[in-house]
C-alpha cells in the first residue's frame, strides 16, 4: 500500500478541483504504483472527459491494474477499457438527472418566494429564513442609514466591531466585503433573489423597503465611489481651497496641532501662504451646514431639482413597472399559466432592463445622501460630537461644493469668519 486518497464531500461530477484526486494523478505519472483500488468506478471519477483523462494517463505509464470493491473494471483491454468508459457514461448522466431534479426544485421554491432551506442563518432571520430576528434588524436597519447619510462602508464595520456585533455564526467579525454584501441583498428589502436576480417578492417580512435597498445598491454600486479608506482625521478634506492661488489645502500639521494648508513645493504645488487651523474651521463649517440644512431654501432648491429631473422620475417609474411585472411573472408560472421556459425567457428579458435603468439612476442620483437629512439640522446638532470624522464628512459633502480660505491678517488664535467663504452645493 503506497497511499490512500480521500476526497469527502467533493464531487466527483461537478468538475470543482479534488486535492487528492489531482495528487493520486500525479503519483501515477511519477509510477509510485503500479495498482489502483477504489470502491467503485462513480467514486474515482463521474465525468467522461476527465475518466479519459485517467485512461491517457495510465495508457502513458502502462498501468493496467485497475478494480473496484463493487463491479469489475478491468483495463487490461480493450473490451474492459470499453466497459469502463459506459460505466462512466451512465454515472455522469445519473449526476446530471439529479442536478436537473435540485434545479427544478430550486426554480419552485424561488417562484414561491421561499428561501433555499440551506447554507448558513441569514444575518437579520432566524435559522427557517422566514422569521426577523430584532436585536439583528436593528443593526441592519441603522448601518443602511448611516450608509445612506454618507459614511463608508470601512467605518460601518469599525462600529460593528465596537458594538461587539458578530455575523450570523456568532464567531465571525465582519470584514468590508461581507458588511457590502449583506447591505445589498434584496433579502432585507423582502425580495427573492435567484441565479442572481430578483424574481419577485419573498416570503418572508422584509428589514428595509424596498426603496432604500434600490438606494443602496446604486451608492454601493457608483463607479466613482471609494469603498476602500483609511480612517479620517479631517473631515473637510479635499474641499478647502486657497483664496491666493486656488490650490487645494491639505493637512498641514503643526507638532500636536491639526491645520490646513496650502503647501508649496513639487508634491503639492501651492503658494505656502495660507493656513488655518482645522477645529476651528470644522466647527464653524459644520455649524454653517446644519444651519442650511433647516433653511427653507434648502428644501426648495431640493425638491425643484428632482421635480424637474423628468429623467429622474421617468426611471424611477420604470424601475416599479419593471419590479411589478416581475411579480407577475412569477405568479403566471406559480399559477401554471406559463412554462418554466416561458418565465425563464421572459424573466431574462425584464431583468437586464431593470439593471440597464438601476445604473441609469445611479448616475442621476447624486443628492441620495441629502435624502432624510433636509430639516434635521437642530436634532444632528445635538448628535454631532457622537457622530464619527467620517458620518461628519458624509453629511457636510452633500451640501457644500467646497471652502475658499483667506489668508490670515495677522496671528491670531482664533478664527476669523470673514476668511472663510463657503460654496454650497445646494
Amino acid at each position: 500500500m503506497v497511499d490512500e486518497y480521500v476526497d469527502n464531500d467533493r464531487s466527483a461530477w461537478s468538475g470543482r478541483e479534488r486535492p487528492q484526486y489531482a495528487a493520486m494523478l500525479a503519483d501515477l505519472e511519477d509510477r509510485r504504483f503500479d495498482a489502483l483500488v477504489t470502491y467503485h468506478q462513480d467514486r474515482l471519477s463521474r465525468n467522461p472527459r476527465e475518466f479519459e483523462e485517467f485512461l491517457a494517463a495510465c495508457e502513458r505509464v502502462g498501468m493496467r491494474r485497475f478494480t473496484t470493491v463493487c463491479g469489475v473494471t478491468d483495463l487490461g483491454n480493450s473490451d474492459g477499457i470499453m466497459v469502463a468508459r459506459v460505466f462512466s457514461a451512465i454515472a455522469a448522466n445519473a449526476s446530471d438527472a439529479t442536478s436537473r431534479r435540485v434545479r427544478r426544485a430550486s426554480d419552485e421554491r424561488a417562484a414561491k418566494g421561499l428561501p433555499h432551506g440551506q447554507g448558513e442563518r441569514p444575518f437579520g432571520y432566524e435559522r427557517d429564513g422566514l422569521t426577523i430576528r430584532e436585536d439583528e434588524a436593528a443593526v441592519i436597519r441603522a448601518a443602511v442609514a448611516r450608509l445612506l447619510a454618507g459614511e463608508s462602508v470601512t467605518s460601518l464595520v469599525g462600529w460593528l466591531g465596537e458594538k461587539g456585533v458578530t455575523t450570523s455564526t456568532g464567531k465571525n467579525v465582519w470584514r468590508s466585503p461581507t458588511l457590502r454584501n449583506l447591505l445589498m441583498s434584496p433579502r432585507i428589502a423582502g425580495l427573492r433573489q435567484h441565479r442572481g436576480e430578483v424574481v419577485g417578492p419573498a416570503a418572508w417580512p422584509a428589514i428595509i423597503t424596498v426603496e432604500q435597498h434600490e438606494r443602496v445598491v446604486a451608492l454601493l454600486t457608483n463607479p466613482a465611489r471609494r469603498t476602500l479608506r483609511t480612517a479620517r482625521r479631517y473631515s473637510l478634506s479635499g474641499l478647502v481651497r486657497c483664496a491666493l492661488c486656488g490650490g487645494k489645502m491639505v493637512s498641514a500639521p503643526n507638532r500636536d496641532r491639526r491645520r490646513y494648508g496650502c503647501r508649496s513645493g513639487p508634491d503639492f504645488g501651492g503658494c505656502g501662504k495660507v493656513y488655518v487651523t482645522a477645529p476651528s474651521l470644522e466647527a464653524f463649517i459644520a455649524e454653517a451646514v446644519l444651519m442650511r440644512l433647516d433653511s427653507p431654501a434648502m428644501a426648495e432648491a431640493l425638491a425643484g431639482r428632482h421635480g424637474a429631473d423628468s429623467d429622474y422620475q421617468r426611471l424611477t417609474a420604470q424601475v416599479r413597472e419593471d419590479t411589478e411585472q416581475l411579480e407577475e411573472l412569477a405568479r403566471a408560472w406559480a399559477d401554471k399559466r406559463i412554462s418554466m421556459g416561458e418565465w425563464l425567457t421572459a424573466k431574462q428579458v425584464v431583468a437586464d432592463r431593470l439593471k440597464d435603468t438601476e445604473r441609469a439612476i445611479a448616475r442621476l442620483s447624486r443628492d441620495d445622501a441629502l435624502i432624510g437629512l433636509v430639516g434635521t439640522g437642530e436634532r444632528l446638532r445635538a448628535e454631532w460630537d457622537d457622530l464619527n470624522v467620517s458620518q461628519q464628512s458624509a453629511i457636510i459633502r452633500t451640501v457644500v461644493d467646497h471652502v475658499v480660505i483667506d489668508k490670515a491678517k495677522g496671528p491670531s488664535p482664533r478664527l476669523d469668519p470673514g476668511r472663510v467663504r463657503a460654496i454650497w452645493r445646494v
